[in-house]
């Protein structure tokens, strides 16, 4: 982890590297490939500060807090609240209506989906499905009277009400079962009109498909880490490192509760077991605990490192936290530590 200062002793940069000498190398050498802004940041540095971490991990952590603590002038990323979209289905409304927005409301009626990070992909995503089951009416709130997409064939007259406006509905159902992920028919039946499209070599066509497949996956991928994070749950992991140890966290829903390091060779059962017990049980209790926009991308960083073939990692149920729950937690332990320590990337 490095921090990049101006004259006034004020950070203007924060980043990580594996190799922290390339990487400064990389910005001060000369090379018509840099961009504007880094040609800016190198006028601007003139002090320079670096934090050792144990893993990448931790360093990616970090960085998230950083960022968003001290918004550094050149990190554009994770810094600012309107950098985050929600999508909202206005329930109330007749047509019901899909919208983007920054500003989620609580207990309106509405359902939000997101944060996402990336309002470009939410914007091409929405647009995709709409396209492609031509709900893109460009007057839906004027009842008997066709908009000008029905007649450019990109609306199926929802606008004039009837039996359009019924499947329109059906379509926002499907919109919706899609994005809590209950049915991926949507994305299926767009997947099966793209490899049409370029069985018959429209590749325009199927390319537009493509690009909406894509990010529509964004928005399902985005979903599933708000959901996991929800979900609260208690998470041991470990992870090696160089000089024959290993690391252990002890994970909460988006948060690092404990992580301390030990050697291969110990199985440290008591001392694991008790930290597990203390830090889980004054931990916040289970609960579904919404993931916000300040807390998305810690959310990610965690789910995409369990995701990781690279570390070990087990859930601990509540009940083995709780009184008579000593023998299964235990058990669990001494199997988790067994498998991890036969497994290659742990030696």
């Amino acid at each position: 982890m490095y921090l990049m200062k101006d004259a006034n002793g004020s950070i203007i940069y924060v980043g990580k590297a594996k190799n922290l000498k390339n990487r400064v190398r990389t910005y001060f050498q000369n090379s018509i490939a840099h961009s504007q802004k880094i040609n800016k940041l190198k006028a601007n540095i003139k002090d320079f500060e670096y934090l050792l971490t144990d893993t990448e991990f931790e360093a990616f952590i970090l960085e998230c807090k950083l960022i968003k603590e001290l918004k550094p002038f050149y990190n554009k990323r994770m810094k600012s609240p309107l950098a985050y979209t929600y999508l909202v289905i206005h329930m109330d409304d007749h047509p019901r209506k899909i919208e983007i927005t920054n500003h989620p409301k609580e207990k309106d009626g509405n359902l939000y989906f997101g944060p996402y990070t990336s309002k470009h992909t939410v914007e091409k995503a929405i647009f995709g499905i709409k396209e492609a089951y031509k709900i893109l009416c460009s007057n839906p709130s004027k009842k008997s009277t066709a908009c000008l997409n029905h007649s450019l064939g990109l609306c199926i007259g929802m606008c004039l009400g009837g039996a359009a406006l019924n499947q329109y509905n059906q379509i926002i159902d499907k919109i919706i079962e899609l994005l809590t992920g209950r049915d991926t028919s949507i994305l299926e039946e767009m997947e099966q009109r793209m490899i049409a499209y370029a069985d018959k070599f429209d590749y325009e066509a199927a390319s537009k498909y493509r690009d909406s497949i894509d990010s529509i996956n964004f928005l399902l991928n985005k979903e599933k880490i708000i959901e996991f994070t929800e979900e609260n749950k208690n998470i041991v992991v470990i992870e090696s490192l160089p000089d024959s140890t290993w690391k252990l966290f002890l994970i909460k829903g988006k948060t690092i509760l404990f992580s301390q390091i030990f050697k291969m060779d110990e199985k440290p059962m008591e001392q694991l077991s008790k930290n597990i017990c203390l830090h889980f049980n004054i931990a916040e209790p289970s609960r579904l605990n919404e993931v916000g926009r300040d807390e998305i991308d810690e959310a990610q960083i965690i789910y995409s490192y369990l995701k990781n073939s690279q570390i070990h990692y087990l859930e601990i149920l509540e009940n083995w936290l709780q009184a008579g729950g000593e023998i299964s937690l235990n058990k669990e332990l001494n199997k988790f530590l067994s498998t991890a320590s036969k497994s290659p990337w742990l030696h």
